[in-house]
């Protein structure tokens, strides 16, 4: 038995509010094939198509953006049926469509992302993230693993311990061929030299796979979950940015896990204030 973890990242820009996340979902291989047909079938039956025919992706800042909200609530709403047609002839009109289909499609949209966010959790699928503080300090020195990636893999290796004889298996969404060198690179040191990686490393497979995210089902998933995340996630009473997300907050937090160590609670999501080691942080004292 073996776990998939298809990772992405999102936000970073802080100019708006939003937070840097690392995440992504674990998902069982013997569940794996299903869910992805589900999720596709999920497309046709609420656009009337598939969504990522051609360019398009499936991605939280296409599906759930501010005027996703503005539009879904140009007409009251439309019953399905009905939605769906309208939804497919905003698709394939484009620029052309009219103001209720781009409502229909609207409200297609945010169908779909609860509903999809319903199926992960109908297949008992797993969210991980690393939210990372806006002002966190430190650049990590070079061939270091970052600390948010190696809090999700702790979380990770904890969970694949639960579930009993289980390997993990790390799906990134590609990155630019020289970023994809130095986080394999690091990887490798993290897993071998390390007592940490060492032991994880019994668990986890140290070299990840690197695919596009616009053919592969389960990173555009991840993609969703880091994107709310990023635009929800409320630390010391600060409210988040983009309320109207919420709802969808509280899906994703319910596919996150819980793991007892030692009498303690270790959740799946991590909150990150400082990205520097502890080495690092020695020397700034």
């Amino acid at each position: 038995m073996a776990y998939f973890l298809f990772l992405d990242e999102s936000g970073g820009g802080h100019t708006e509010g939003e937070y840097e996340v690392l995440g992504g979902i674990a998902v069982e291989d013997v569940k794996l094939w299903g869910f992805i047909q589900d999720a596709h079938n999920l497309e046709l039956e609420i656009f009337g198509r598939r969504y990522t025919d051609g360019d398009r992706e499936i991605k939280g800042k296409k599906l759930l953006k501010k005027k996703v909200f503005t539009h879904a609530k140009y007409m009251e709403m439309i019953a399905p049926g009905e939605r769906t047609v309208l939804a497919k002839k905003a698709l394939d009109n484009g620029p052309a469509a009219t103001r209720k289909e781009l409502a229909a499609l609207a409200q297609a949209k945010l169908c779909y992302v609860n509903r999809l966010f319903r199926l992960c959790i109908t297949n008992k699928i797993k969210a991980f993230a690393s939210i990372v503080a806006p002002d966190a300090p430190g650049t990590p020195e070079a061939g270091i693993l970052r600390k948010d990636y190696s809090y999700l893999f702790e979380r990770f290796f904890y969970f694949l311990e639960d579930a009993g004889h289980s390997a993990g298996i790390v799906v990134f969404d590609e990155l630019e061929k020289i970023k994809s060198h130095i986080l394999i690179t690091q990887m490798e040191s993290y897993y071998q030299k390390t007592a940490k990686g060492k032991q994880r490393a019994t668990r986890i497979i140290p070299e990840p796979f690197f695919v596009h995210s616009h053919l592969t089902t389960c990173i555009q998933v991840a993609d969703l979950v880091d994107y709310v995340l990023g635009w929800t996630w409320k630390v010391d009473g600060v409210q988040t940015k983009r309320p109207e997300l919420e709802y969808f907050q509280k899906l994703v937090f319910s596919m996150r896990h819980k793991i007892k160590r030692s009498r303690l609670d270790i959740f799946s999501f991590s909150y990150i204030r400082d990205l520097r080691c502890q080495r690092e942080m020695k020397k700034a004292m």
